[in-house]
């Protein structure tokens, strides 16, 4: 198997949309915990978390993408990670996004100077993606969060 070093889209999946009696949820404690010793009151559980409230804004238009490679490791994202993308979003300079150049998904931070958008890495051993009129490129979506499971 090649080793995947460029920082590309893996698996793609949508969001669950689960009914009440479906949906996991976890206990959220009022208090917010400490470094250092724990706080009194600690049982005290404020409401219910249902994890897609804190990453699905947009159902209909949001993705989860599992990404490979480690072009992007200075924004923080790393192979195995779940990206949660939100197609409706506007792409701006700045952004991470997912784009396909010439029929690949991969995940870059699009930049754009004078008119010139490129995909940029976040990692100093790959070269932006100059994007010109002979490259295949559009943007599939904007990255609005990650998920990594330890």
């Amino acid at each position: 198997m090649q080793k995947v070093t460029e920082m590309t889209v893996c698996d793609i999946a949508r969001p669950k949309i689960l009914t009440q009696e479906e949906v996991c949820k976890l206990q959220m404690f009022s208090s917010q915990p400490s470094a250092g010793f724990p706080a009194p009151g600690d049982d005290q559980v404020e409401k219910i978390l249902d994890i897609n409230d804190l990453v699905v804004k947009n159902p209909t238009s949001t993705f989860f993408v599992r990404v490979a490679g480690d072009s992007m490791t200075g924004a923080g994202i790393f192979s195995g990670d779940v990206l949660v993308i939100d197609r409706s979003k506007d792409a701006k300079d700045g952004s991470i996004v997912v784009a396909a150049v010439n029929g690949e998904l991969v995940v870059k931070r699009l930049s754009i100077e004078a008119g010139v958008h490129s995909l940029v890495s976040e990692n100093d051993a790959y070269s932006p993606i100059v994007v010109g009129e002979d490259e295949e490129c559009f943007v599939w979506g904007v990255v609005i969060g990650s998920v990594r499971v330890f």
